[in-house]
């Protein structure tokens, strides 16, 4: 399978993620679109500006799948617009779009949460789009709560560790039946094991929501060769 991925251009850590996931004979390639500062303004500078031509760039390597891989970019409006996003991809490319937003809905309906609490290392507006684009799919988050960080780079940076002391620090008094972690720059891939150990829920990331996703279509495609 050859699959693509469009991500922020700070984005440091769902390349390393994806690449741990998808061995040879898999290919991924990246192509990226400008962001430094994660706010809901240079959000949709980037989608205005840089988007088209990372659709473009991306349809040149033949991906079978092309994921688009920022969360909060996604959740900016309602899900026609992350629904949107995709279906440009789809049309540009020929391939299999995967939206994160889209692949944390996707396994949300299959675990089918009552208490869903979700964690982020956003700034307040864009951790309450994600809580509403949630809440639009009909899991209405009974908490949420970023750690405030607007500078992309700086996200990349934060410890699993630090990850796990800040759900554990906000998640007083919530009891969730399940945890999101949002953000593909986010190394959340990496808590969710020391927080399923401790609180014996499911623990839904971006980078694992969107790869699963891919390996869906993967095993789809083998399924049907």
């Amino acid at each position: 399978m050859r699959i693509g991925l469009i991500v922020p251009s700070s984005n440091t850590v769902m390349e390393p993620d994806f690449h741990r996931h998808f061995a040879a004979p898999a290919i991924v390639s990246t192509t990226r679109i400008f962001l430094e500062t994660v706010t809901r303004d240079a959000e949709q500078r980037m989608l205005e500006d840089e988007l088209p031509k990372a659709i473009q760039l991306i349809g040149t390597t033949a991906p079978d799948v092309v994921v688009f891989g920022c969360t909060s970019a996604g959740a900016l409006g309602d899900l026609g617009h992350d629904h949107r996003i995709a279906a440009m991809i789809e049309k540009a490319t020929g391939a299999r779009a995967v939206t994160v937003l889209g692949a944390v809905i996707e396994d949300l309906r299959r675990i089918a949460p009552r208490r869903v609490a979700v964690f982020t290392p956003y700034l307040d507006d864009l951790t309450a789009c994600i809580a509403s684009s949630l809440a639009e799919a009909g899991y209405s988050p009974i908490k949420f709560a970023g750690m405030g960080i607007k500078s992309n780079l700086e996200i990349g940076k934060v410890q699993p560790s630090e990850i796990i002391r800040f759900v554990e620090a906000n998640i007083e008094d919530s009891d969730p039946d399940c945890l999101f972690l949002s953000c593909t720059n986010w190394r959340a891939i990496e808590a969710i094991e020391p927080l399923r150990d401790r609180l014996g829920i499911p623990i839904l990331t971006s980078n694992h929501c969107a790869i699963e996703a891919v390996q869906k279509l993967k095993a789809a495609a083998r399924t049907s060769a």
